[in-house]
């Protein structure tokens, strides 16, 4: 059997880095097709140079000139191609069989995309793409015949609870099911007083007490408006109302999410919390491979606790739910304001607790529309980043 060509579409991450590692374990059945990176010169190098992409892409002009010097240098025949729109080739070229979109924020969305119109198999570690355009997404790989694996932790273990032959996006009442519950740490703030938050540091906050993870990811974990946006990825690829998933605290990251039957049946997928884990689930589905996870020791960890999020201490998740209600770009509208204040509180320009403030104030300002268009999606992202850029340089300070 030939080996499946894939392309990574954000391999200097940390999801693509542990994609590569998984891939690296099957030689005879996966081929690195082609890597991409926004700016990491010397890792993509590296990459090049171990896995012998057929094409890398660079988005930085600057970077890729750099790459192609390297790489020229060290005779690798990798072809270097520069730009967004080369994302958009990669991911839908026709000698690729597998697409991991793994590349973090809205900045995967067009690729995520062409990947799904062009009918692929499709591992979503870009939870953005559906945040800001989840009918779009959903509607583009019914339509292609692609299909569609989630890697996020939480939904994978859901899409394993699952009966076999279930489809991402397809309601999963279908099989009987009636909740699901996602897990999360509670981030490394879980227990500091409240009134210590405005004394939070970038350094702090993505530290991360048990994934890891970069550091945007890292920051929304920390805030809870990763988990936030992993209910909004949830509604569509299990078609489930807001009130049907639950998100429930488990500082152990043993139990990855758990689903509900209407028999009184929970299923829960475990594991020790390696991102290999559910990269190599989707990599080797509907079989399975070694991810090279070690095995998960359940005497060693002895007890598994879970508690409610407590909404004063994770504001963002409660806006999160929100959006989700209103509908339209409110969720394209929470992700945009999200990536811009983190990014701010990751530059010392504003602090901890700021960042659910900027958030909840470009959401009351920018009117929320139909989501139903990928120019309407885009023109609302641009108008929230906007609003909430201006909104930090009123509120914030200089480092």
């Amino acid at each position: 059997m030939a080996a499946e060509r894939v392309t990574i579409l954000g391999s200097t991450g940390s999801i693509g880095v542990s994609t590569l590692d998984v891939i690296a374990r099957d030689p005879e059945r996966f081929e690195v097709h082609a890597l991409t990176a926004q700016a990491n010169v010397e890792k993509l190098a590296e990459q090049c140079l171990e896995h012998r992409p057929a094409v890398a892409v660079m988005v930085d002009p600057e970077a890729g000139a750099a790459l192609r010097d390297l790489l020229q240098r060290a005779g690798i025949a990798t072809q270097v191609r520069v730009g967004v729109d080369a994302l958009v080739e990669v991911a839908s070229e026709r000698e690729v069989d597998v697409v991991m979109a793994a590349i973090v924020g809205a900045a995967g969305l067009l690729p995520t995309l062409a990947a799904a119109e062009a009918g692929k198999r499709l591992l979503l570690a870009n939870k953005e793409s559906l945040v800001m355009s989840g009918a779009l997404l959903i509607d583009a790989v019914a339509r292609s015949g692609a299909r569609l694996l989630p890697v996020d932790s939480e939904h994978n273990a859901i899409f394993q609870c699952l009966p076999e032959g279930y489809t991402c996006g397809d309601t999963v009442q279908s099989c009987g099911a009636e909740r699901i519950w996602l897990t999360a740490s509670g981030g490394p703030f879980r227990e500091r007083p409240l009134d210590r938050f405005g004394e939070i540091t970038p350094e702090e906050a993505c530290a991360h007490p048990n994934w890891e993870m970069g550091r945007k990811i890292s920051v929304d974990s920390a805030t809870m408006m990763n988990k936030g946006l992993e209910v909004i990825e949830a509604r569509w690829l299990f078609a489930l109302q807001p009130e049907a998933i639950q998100v429930v605290l488990h500082p152990q990251s043993v139990v990855h999410s758990m689903v509900a039957y209407a028999d009184g049946s929970v299923l829960a997928q475990l594991g020790n919390p390696d991102m290999r884990t559910p990269i190599a689930h989707a990599l080797a589905w509907p079989r399975r491979m070694a991810s090279g996870v070690n095995p998960l020791d359940l005497f060693a960890v002895g007890r598994l606790d879970f508690t409610p999020p407590p909404p004063e201490r994770f504001p963002c998740l409660d806006l999160a739910y929100d959006a989700l209600a209103s509908g339209g770009t409110a969720t394209t509208i929470l992700n945009a304001a999200n990536e811009v204040a983190v990014q701010a509180f990751l530059d010392c320009r504003i602090g901890f607790p700021t960042i659910a403030q900027g958030i909840a104030a470009t959401l009351d300002a920018v009117s929320s529309g139909p989501a139903d268009s990928l120019e309407g999606i885009l023109a609302a992202d641009a108008e929230a980043r906007d609003y909430a850029s201006q909104w930090v340089d009123r509120h914030g300070h200089r480092p």
